[in-house]
């Protein structure tokens, strides 16, 4: 009876060891922008650890996933701009201090129609397609300029929420979120690919991973540089040198303070900056140089918190100069 008894609480003592184990759960959400790199670290750890750590990775673009940061209820916010002031004020206020990780390099990139005849566009083209003053007013590609073709203008983009919706309104039209309202929204990066693939007058824009995995449907357009005067397309080149690339952006992870003193989350992070290189080129997007995930880890070991934006959006700006500056909560 002793000996039943005995083997019964063992049995119970494992299946608890083990649920507790399978308990260990690691919560990210954000950017579809940085959600391709995510997912990829996310799968990588869970089949280093044999699914005993959970990662679960959501897409409610940069600034839900800075709502929900905020709001301690998840580890990770995935981010495909900086922290903003007002989600820095959201954070202080519920006592969420955090770490600001650059992972990797992308570029906005303008796509159209493979039929579209045209090669590139200028940021002053771009600017009269989606600033404010265009809506309900700007409807065809020659009134863009005379010299493109003759057909409705019709255009796709991210959501309010998304990072990429605010970093593409601030290097375009000077002014985050400053944008028309009438363009198809969806923070589903394949739904833009599925409008601009099946209208010859449509025009996207996104992430560059996104256009390399749909570009035998998608024809990309080079970007004036208004500094040089030269086209530039986008390639793993020209997204590293961001004087180079007007669209180019460092893409980032923020983790919680009080998640990171948690093992699980501690764990998936060192993982995350030990595999970010070559898990981002494997999703298309482009590396940092090796130093800046070094720095990231020295910034979380010596407890570098905040962010070097200091709340505002900046463009072009190169990923050796932001991981000199300090940061700020």
């Amino acid at each position: 009876m002793k000996q039943a008894r005995k083997t019964m609480i063992t049995a119970l003592a494992t299946l608890l060891a083990a649920g507790g184990a399978h308990a260990q759960i690691v919560k990210l959400d954000g950017s579809s922008t940085v959600y391709p790199i995510s997912e990829a670290v996310a799968e990588e750890f869970q089949k280093a650890k044999k699914n005993v750590i959970k990662v679960t990775v959501g897409i409610s673009g940069t600034g839900g996933g800075f709502k929900k940061f905020c709001r301690g209820e998840i580890d990770i916010a995935d981010a495909s701009r900086p922290i903003l002031k007002k989600e820095m004020a959201a954070c202080a206020q519920a006592g969420i201090r955090f770490f600001e990780l650059p992972i990797a390099y992308d570029a906005l990139t303008v796509v159209v129609n493979p039929k579209n005849p045209l090669k590139q566009v200028t940021v002053a083209d771009l600017k009269a397609m989606w600033e404010p003053a265009a809506q309900n007013r700007i409807n065809n590609w020659k009134q863009v300029n005379p010299a493109f073709p003759d057909a409705a203008l019709k255009l796709f983009g991210p959501g309010a929420d998304s990072g990429t919706f605010d970093y593409f309104t601030e290097a375009v039209n000077g002014k985050a979120k400053a944008s028309r309202g009438d363009f198809t929204a969806s923070e589903d990066d394949n739904v833009l690919v599925q409008g601009v693939q099946r209208d010859t007058g449509a025009l996207a824009y996104f992430g560059f991973a996104y256009y390399i995995e749909n570009k035998d449907k998608l024809k990309a357009l080079a970007v004036v540089d208004p500094k040089t005067g030269r086209a530039v397309e986008p390639s793993e080149k020209t997204v590293i040198d961001g004087a180079d690339q007007p669209l180019s952006r460092p893409i980032f992870i923020y983790v919680s303070e009080a998640s990171y003193k948690k093992p699980e989350v501690r764990e998936f992070v060192e993982f995350y900056l030990k595999n970010a290189a070559q898990l981002a080129k494997e999703v298309k997007y482009v590396q940092l140089p090796a130093k800046a995930y070094e720095l990231n880890a020295e910034h979380l070991k010596k407890g570098k918190l905040g962010s070097v934006f200091g709340g505002e959006a900046e463009v072009g700006v190169r990923i050796e100069d932001l991981l000199a500056r300090e940061g700020k909560l």
